[in-house]
């Protein structure tokens, strides 16, 4: 909401020197959020002057220009920039006469842009100033000619101000209106909490005595407005008032375009202005319409399935049985609370209007602006709660306005119809307020805080019954008002408590696990990403599973996406999905990972089929299992990609490229951070390269996979031909560790190394014999490493030489040669009896 400071002035004291700091600060003090200021951002000389002559002067670009004398002073009287009082000025436009008054920045003047304006030579002349547009001047958008006053009905002396005649030197501060506070999308309302901030007078615009109009048999207006799927009624009342008599064709007057135009409003026709004004002032969304062209009555309805309707902007609509209508006997002229029709517009040629100002159900107006895309300034207020007294007030301000400026003649009553809606009284025990807020407030500030946002109260027993204004809507319960009263008191009263949490509190296990992981693989040089959870089967299908075969997915009902409605049982997309979209902005060397849940359904499960409670009580033990069961296991999966270089090319050192080894080591490093034995052997993945894949496994069990992409599938992705990517069940590595890792204490004796080479059948996994020699090693084995494999001269062509490096060492002695090779020779031992291994000559 925007607020211009002179309508703001009105309805509230200001004090002389006010700047928009001051009132924005005021009205965060009252929980209104700051947003931003908005100015015409025009400073002068700035002028009113009159044509006293031009000449029209061909150019050789076919354009033609007048050379202008203006008087911008009075006759003998030096002007605001220090110059003459007649000025000569090159003009493009053509649409001034002589004699007419205008709008002339002189030199030293800035318009909006910024635009300084400098005497300048120009087609042959030395131009001294501009005559400005209205778009120029930030007034609208009209930039066919220059500004006539006469168009705005404004009769200036020649060198008057013109900034302070158009309201060029008013500001508005911006505020940001959250749902619950739909009354401060009005001055009446903001001007409402200004008082409360600051202890100024407010005087109240809706309750002026002008506005007070008796009701009688207005314009005949009846309700069939019940929703056929909810029952709600949609319409609570709707007020009329007839202006008979205006004058159309005046225009809008500079005071009114500048308060429009500062409140982010475009200024259409004095008419339409006029509704529009009204509405920010008083929050009362207003319509008008041509009474000419209604044909009869006014009935509010439900749309009819495949109604249509022309709207103001010119789309025809499609209407839903739930959209509510203002219709005539010609059919729908209007979608209530929404935006009106075409057909009944007011024009130029309007004469005769019938004002509306209505009470909607939020709920129904919230539902159609969102359902036609179609937001609007009315249905902005409408769904947050309008104040359901004050239509009547609304369309006798209207037809003040329309009188004044428009010249017409109000009808003698207005017509109403239904009945407002009264709020509901609250009990406020005594004592209440302050045990939940944590402040000692006495009964007379409660009272009186409660008095001062409109409240009325009356004594009860053991406390008060509270009957909230009829402009908030939000407040409901006794919670509501406890903090009204903190809100007006002041927040500062409220003591700035550190709380202190319960014993026992804090982190898991498992969540501290996860951050560990995270920490290592971002200490690793790996960044962290959260990719979009939704997938299309054919992703699911390729990563999701080691083998050919869909693969069993969650379908969303309502995706986000067409394109990708399941939800993901793999964290790789996403991963290949953020590369692709940062190698194409040319970063090409990349290590990402992402934590994530995945989504893994059962087969033949009906997932999401339960149906919801009411949510008019809490759910039963029963419902919440039922709801439970309902919903698939989501394991938390970890998962890592490389592409490009690991280390790039500088001086003294070569370009080490990407590559599964690097995934490995990613996955080393989760192991590391969980405390558990990841066994890498070789494995398969239809996503994968043959002969560069890992199954990674705990105990026997296959938790994921690391390897390359096979070179298809990474340019499918538009990704290099080496991409190494790794995925694991993170959840299982948690649950397959101790449930606390314990430390090792550094042995101090000295360690015992030796060397073992073996042949073995060249098909055997490296890694299946090294943990065979470890397990025969026993105890007194500290570290194994696999350093050679050779396959060549002196090895037979179906076998391997695999040599480890072995470092043997006790707790409580020095090792002798001989128990550190009679440990050896038990680890070879078992590497012989599983796989046929022999100690190579």
């Amino acid at each position: 909401m925007r607020v211009p400071l002179s309508w703001l002035a009105e309805y509230v004291d200001l004090a002389p020197g006010t700047t928009t700091e001051n009132v924005h600060a005021a009205l965060v003090s009252v929980g209104l959020e700051e947003e931003d200021v908005h100015t015409f951002d025009v400073t002068g000389p700035v002028v009113v002057g009159e044509v006293l002559e031009f000449v029209e002067e061909p150019q050789k670009n076919g354009k033609t220009i007048r050379w202008c004398q203006v008087r911008v002073a009075p006759d003998g009287e030096t002007a605001a920039d220090g110059g003459p009082s007649v000025h000569g000025i090159v003009c493009g436009a053509d649409n001034f006469y002589v004699g007419d008054k205008v709008v002339v920045t002189l030199p030293g003047a800035v318009l909006p842009g910024p635009f300084p304006i400098a005497a300048r030579k120009t087609y042959g002349h030395v131009s001294d100033g501009m005559i400005a547009s209205t778009r120029e001047l930030g007034l609208g958008d009209e930039h066919d000619g220059i500004l006539r006053l006469s168009t705005l009905g404004v009769d200036a002396e020649v060198g008057t101000d013109a900034i302070a005649l158009l309201g060029l030197d008013d500001a508005a501060v911006e505020i940001n209106v959250t749902p619950d506070r739909g009354y401060a999308f009005s001055i009446r309302g903001v001007a409402r909490e200004y008082s409360h901030a600051t202890g100024a007078a407010f005087r109240d615009p809706a309750t002026r005595p002008e506005l007070d109009t008796p009701i009688g048999d207005g314009f005949p207006v009846a309700f069939d407005d019940r929703d056929p799927i909810r029952g709600q009624q949609g319409v609570r009342l709707f007020s009329t008032r007839i202006v008979r008599g205006v004058d159309a064709s005046r225009p809008t007057p500079p005071w009114m375009v500048s308060r429009l135009k500062l409140a982010g409003i475009r200024s259409i026709s004095l008419l339409v202005d006029i509704t529009n004004y009204v509405m920010l002032e008083l929050g009362q969304p207003m319509h008008g319409y041509d009474l000419d062209k209604l044909t009869g009555g006014i009935v509010v309805r439900r749309a009819v399935p495949t109604e249509t309707i022309e709207t103001l902007d010119g789309q025809t609509r499609t209407l839903d049985r739930e959209d509510l209508l203002i219709t005539d006997g010609s059919g729908a002229i209007g979608i209530g609370g929404v935006m009106g029709g075409a057909l009944t517009e007011m024009s130029e040629t309007t004469t005769n209007v019938l004002i509306e100002a209505a009470n909607f159900d939020p709920v129904s107006i919230a539902r159609t602006a969102r359902r036609h895309k179609l937001p609007s300034e009315a249905s902005r207020r409408f769904e947050r709660g309008v104040d359901p007294v004050i239509a009547t007030a609304a369309t006798a301000r209207v037809a003040e306005l329309l009188v004044s400026l428009a010249g017409g003649t109000a009808d003698a009553v207005a017509g109403l119809v239904g009945d407002p809606a009264t709020p509901e009284p609250i009990e406020l025990p005594t004592g209440y307020v302050s045990t939940l807020i944590g402040v000692d407030y006495t009964d007379d500030e409660i009272r009186n805080s409660l008095q001062e946002i409109g409240a009325s109260t009356a004594d009860a027993d053991g406390g008060l019954l509270v009957t909230p204004p009829t402009w908030r809507p939000d407040i409901t319960d006794k919670s509501d008002l406890a903090e009204e009263v903190a809100r007006i008191v002041g927040y500062d009263r409220i003591p700035s408590v550190l709380p202190v949490a319960p014993a026992g509190r804090g982190l898991t296990r498992e969540q501290r696990i996860r951050r560990t992981v995270a920490d290592s693989l971002a200490a690793a040089g790996s960044t962290e990403i959260v990719a979009f959870p939704f997938l299309p089967a054919a992703a699911n299908d390729l990563y999701g599973s080691p083998v050919d075969g869909p693969v069993a997915a969650v379908k969303v009902a309502n995706a986000l996406d067409a394109s990708a409605p399941f939800l993901r049982t793999t964290l790789l997309p996403g991963l290949i999905e953020a590369a692709r979209r940062n190698l194409s902005r040319g970063l090409v060397d990349l290590s990402l990972f992402e934590i994530g849940l995945v989504f893994t359904p059962e087969a033949g499960v009906a997932y999401g089929s339960a149906e919801l409670p009411s949510g008019v009580e809490r759910p039963s033990a029963e419902q919440l299992a039922v709801l439970n069961a309902g919903i698939p296991p989501q394991p938390r999966h970890a998962a890592v990609l490389f592409l490009g270089n690991t280390i790039a090319k500088q001086p003294g050192q070569p370009v080490v490229a990407s590559g599964i080894a690097d995934a490995l080591d990613a996955v080393k490093r989760i192991a590391w951070a969980t405390g558990a034995e990841i066994d890498v052997v070789q494995g398969s993945h239809k996503a994968l390269h043959p002969g560069r894949t890992a199954e990674l496994r705990i105990g026997g069990t296959v938790i994921g996979y690391a390897g390359e992409l096979l070179p298809t599938v990474a340019a499918e992705a538009d990704l290099p031909r080496v991409v190494a990517v790794a995925e694991l069940d993170l959840d299982a590595l948690i649950a397959a560790t101790a449930a606390e890792l314990q430390a090792r204490p550094i042995r101090a004796l000295p360690a015992a190394t030796q060397d073992l080479s073996i042949v073995v059948p060249r098909t055997t996994p490296a890694a299946a014999v090294l943990t065979a020699v470890r397990e025969g090693a026993g105890d007194l084995l500290e570290d194994i490493r696999l350093v050679d494999d050779y396959r060549g001269q002196g090895i037979d062509a179906e076998a391997k030489s695999l040599t480890f490096a072995l470092r043997f060492r006790a707790d409580d002695r020095t090792l002798t040669a001989a128990e550190a090779s009679d440990a050896k020779l038990a680890g070879y031992a078992l590497a012989a009896e599983r796989f046929g291994a022999v100690i190579r000559d």
